[in-house]
């Protein structure tokens, strides 16, 4: 049984999705498809991701694509991108106060470097910090980081859907870098982090 939501007659977005999953992508990703939501949009997809090197997982997030026919007013278009990329950071990143902006860049230069045209950009970057006292002083202090973003790929002219795959590219793009990896063209492998990060994971009271 399909996990995803296409709606009847929907070919145009079932080829969309077709095209964007058999495009390459950076060796350090694994994804998988989830069960897309049923009420955001007529059609659906959606999927997680880690980035991992060497066993560690650095970063995660979810995709969901969104597909209407008939448009909508606050996506300026027939298709939506709705992205979450989560990460924890090494506790220097605690005082950085330009976490958000250097998170916003993260975004913006990942649609820019895989030529990911979006117009109806938006971008929530949440950071938070735990530190324990008493008994659990002995804990190290984390910091998470998570981002919703959320765009509208451009149309090329004379084309009737967004080519989605540099938008799917772009998002992986913004997983890698929240992980603390640069820049790498699809079958690139990185080298070294520029920080050490895994994605944050639930506790144990959590997941009680």
């Amino acid at each position: 049984m399909s996990v995803h939501r296409f709606r009847p007659g929907d070919e145009l977005f079932q080829s969309s999705i077709d095209a964007m999953t058999s495009a390459p992508l950076r060796p350090e990703l694994v994804w998988r498809t989830i069960p897309a939501p049923s009420r955001m949009a007529p059609s659906t997809w959606a999927c997680t991701a880690e980035i991992i090197v060497h066993d560690e997982e650095l970063a995660s997030g979810r995709l969901v694509i969104l597909h209407d026919p008939e448009g909508q007013e606050a996506w300026d278009g027939t298709f939506r991108m709705v992205a979450l990329v989560q990460a924890q950071l090494e506790p220097e990143f605690a005082i950085e106060s330009m976490l958000g902006d250097v998170a916003w860049s993260w975004v913006t230069e990942s649609l820019e470097l895989h030529d990911a045209d979006a117009r109806e950009l938006g971008c929530t970057a949440t950071r938070v910090v735990s530190q324990s006292y008493g008994a659990l002083a002995s804990r190290a202090s984390t910091v998470d980081v998570e981002m919703r973003i959320s765009w509208t790929p451009e149309v090329a002219e004379g084309a009737e859907s967004p080519e989605l795959g540099p938008h799917f590219a772009a998002w992986t793009a913004m997983l890698a870098a929240a992980g603390g990896l640069p820049p790498a063209p699809p079958r690139v492998s990185s080298l070294v982090p520029s920080h050490r990060a895994r994605a944050p994971r639930p506790s144990s009271e959590e997941g009680r």
